[in-house]
């Protein structure tokens, strides 16, 4: 049986409103209903609230649901990439910060010198670049 079908099924045993459950675990009736209908997927977080409204082990949610798995290790692939980012974003801030004052306080060659000049802006624009995308996967990642 698909995750959709359980949670309606428990829903209705439990005598609940979709727009109840929805107040419970903070999302739209209409998510709720998605879920319901199969036109889209709860996430871990959802799951595990609705598995305790439910008094439902998630294992009874999960069980035999291919796709829900798949989407659980999507999100969690995710989630991970978002936090590599994130640290690859500050380390190259860090740089950058770093290579602006030893270019300030270096007195070398013009190849080091050019170095150490083009290093911090190449690292800056990485780092941001990490960091925005981040924040923009970490924002699509929440709203779904």
């Amino acid at each position: 049986m698909e995750v959709g079908k359980k949670l309606k099924d428990a829903r209705t045993q439990s005598r609940m409103t979709q727009e109840e459950i929805a107040l419970k675990i903070k999302v739209s009736r209409q998510t709720i209903s998605n879920w319901e209908n199969g036109k889209s997927l709860p996430d871990i977080i959802s799951l595990i609230h609705l598995s305790d409204i439910y008094e439902m082990s998630l294992d009874d949610l999960l069980k035999g649901n291919c796709e829900m798995i798949d989407k659980i290790e999507k999100d969690t692939n995710t989630v991970k990439s978002i936090r590599t980012m994130i640290t690859i974003g500050w380390i190259m801030l860090i740089g950058a910060t770093v290579f602006s004052l030893w270019n300030s306080y270096s007195g070398d060659s013009s190849l080091l010198q050019f170095m150490t000049s083009a290093s911090p802006w190449v690292m800056m624009g990485v780092g941001i670049a990490c960091l925005t995308a981040s924040m923009a996967n970490k924002h699509k990642v929440d709203n779904t």
